[in-house]
């Protein structure tokens, strides 16, 4: 797998920190040519430093994912830098925590605007330039929250996920006349620097419901979308990719007892 990622020109959106830094540094160590994209480039240029270190080649832009504009102007950089664009990880999110009768329609919007929206935005700019790859791969950052399970005070997060899956199902038919494959990774719960704003009991509630017994790591999702984006991944596409320690399968905290 290693092998077919090396020099791959890949975007990684949202890629600043979280997941999405867990997902460049994933790519980058495989030898891809990444550019992280995030809307402060201070925060992007921080991180591709970082993941740069060893020698790799990671380069910052910074981009609105809501903004047509926006997205086709770090489509063009990632070719212009990298020579082509192979990958698109459309990973950008936000997730402010609000119930259904505190939350305005503002913070609905906001969550749609960069989850959903700019998922679609994202892969419409990288599109004529995915096309012109031999391995073109996008990998949308899912979330079992809408998906699977739900959670309070995420509606419109849970939303947006859910959301992607039904964009991603019809995408794939869409661009597969390009050879352009469309997957998810749906990431249960991963430490990263946001889940653990949420306190230390919230953490060890979580890790005691996974049958695992533990959170996953950023390089957990990024070991999958890499996976997708592989050459080894030719023959699938429409599909998901749950990494959750098993979290989605006990119907209990009695049947993880019981096990």
């Amino acid at each position: 797998m290693s092998a077919s990622l090396k020099r791959k020109s890949v975007i990684v959106t949202g890629g600043s920190k979280g997941i999405g830094k867990g997902i460049a540094r994933v790519f980058a160590g495989h030898g891809a040519k990444v550019l992280i994209v995030a809307r402060h480039l201070n925060e992007a240029e921080a991180a591709a430093r970082e993941l740069s270190s060893g020698g790799a080649t990671v380069g910052a832009f910074a981009a609105d994912v809501t903004r047509l504009s926006d997205m086709e102007a770090m489509a063009k950089a990632a070719v212009d830098r990298h020579g082509g664009l192979d990958v698109l990880c459309a990973n950008a999110g936000i997730f402010p925590q609000a119930k259904i009768e505190e939350m305005s329609p503002e913070s609905w919007d906001d969550v749609m605007n960069t989850n959903l929206k700019g998922a679609f935005l994202s892969v419409k700019a990288c599109v004529p330039y995915l096309k012109q790859s031999n391995q073109p791969r996008i990998v949308m950052t899912s979330s079992i929250t809408g998906p699977v399970t739900g959670y309070p005070g995420w509606t419109h997060y849970g939303a947006t996920k859910a959301g992607q899956l039904g964009f991603m199902r019809t995408a794939c038919i869409e661009l597969a006349k390009y050879g352009i494959t469309v997957n998810a990774v749906m990431p249960g719960n991963i430490v990263t620097e946001g889940l653990q704003g949420l306190g230390e009991a919230y953490l060890n509630t979580m890790a005691a419901s996974i049958p695992l017994k533990r959170l996953g790591s950023v390089d957990d999702i990024g070991h999958a979308a890499a996976f997708l984006a592989s050459r080894e991944a030719a023959y699938i596409t429409g599909q998901t990719i749950i990494v959750d320690g098993g979290q989605v399968q006990p119907e209990s905290l009695e049947a993880l007892a019981s096990a």
